[in-house]
Formats: C-alpha cells, structure tokens, sequence
C-alpha cells in the first residue's frame, strides 16, 4: 500500500491519499462480476470498475445487479407476452366452439317459440269455442 500525505496551503489540512496495486476483495469480486448483458444497449453496459476505489467497485456491482434484474423482467415480459398469445388462442377457439353450438341451439329455439305461439293460440281459441262466448271463432292452428 502507498501512502501520501500532502497540505494544499500552508493553511489548509493535510490530505491524505492511500492506494494499493494488490487486489483487495472488492477487486477480486469485482473480476468475478465481470460480465456481459447481450440484451443490453452497448451504452448501457456496465463499465469496469476503478478496482483501487472502493465507491467505484461498489457503483459496478449495483449497475451488473441492475442489468441483472433487467434482464430478469425482460424474460418475465417475454413468457407473459407467450402466455398472453396462448390463452388469446384458446379465448378464440371457445368461441369458435360456443358459436357451433349454440347455432343449433338458436334454431331449435325459434322453432319450438314458434310451435309455443301455435300450440298457445290454439289453446285460447279451444278455451273460447268451449265456453260458448265465440262459437264462429275458427279454430286456427300453424
């Protein structure tokens, strides 16, 4: 380790400033760390660290840590994205398959509402014949 200690002035404090060319652990994890993020903007990358500053290391570490996590949210969007695309894909062939059955279903309703309507008519036209009020009513049915 080197150390210098130096005065600015002749009134002001001493400064002192120390380094070291050995690799500290902030330094070794530092080269551990080194790493690339291909889905990252090459300007956005992290840039290696000044390894005999401390602060320098640590704003490395918490940049990977950040493209890190952006990655993470970046595959995260992405099997939503993939998930979102099937279950679009299952929404429309449900539908497909509620239209093909329900088309039958809406036929057969038309028709038995139409015999109902009939078979409705035909009974108040018989209640009216029976009771005598209405004896030249014609009994219509269809």
């Amino acid at each position: 380790m080197i150390t210098s200690t130096r005065r600015v002035s002749p009134d002001a404090p001493e400064v002192r400033i120390s380094f070291s060319l050995d690799h500290t652990s902030d330094a070794r994890d530092a080269d551990d760390i080194a790493q690339t993020f291909p889905d990252l903007e090459q300007r956005l990358q992290p840039v290696s660290p000044c390894v005999s500053l401390k602060e320098s290391v640590h704003v490395y570490k918490e940049h990977c840590r950040m493209a890190r996590e952006f990655h993470q949210v970046k595959h995260d969007i992405a099997a939503l994205e993939e998930r979102k695309c099937q279950l679009l894909a299952e929404l429309v062939e449900d539908q497909k398959v509620a239209a093909e059955i329900s088309r039958p279903e809406d036929d057969e309703f038309r028709r038995l509402s139409e015999e109902n309507r009939t078979l409705v008519t035909a009974h108040v036209h018989f209640l009216l014949r029976r009771e005598g009020n209405e004896a030249s009513l014609p009994l219509v049915v269809g």
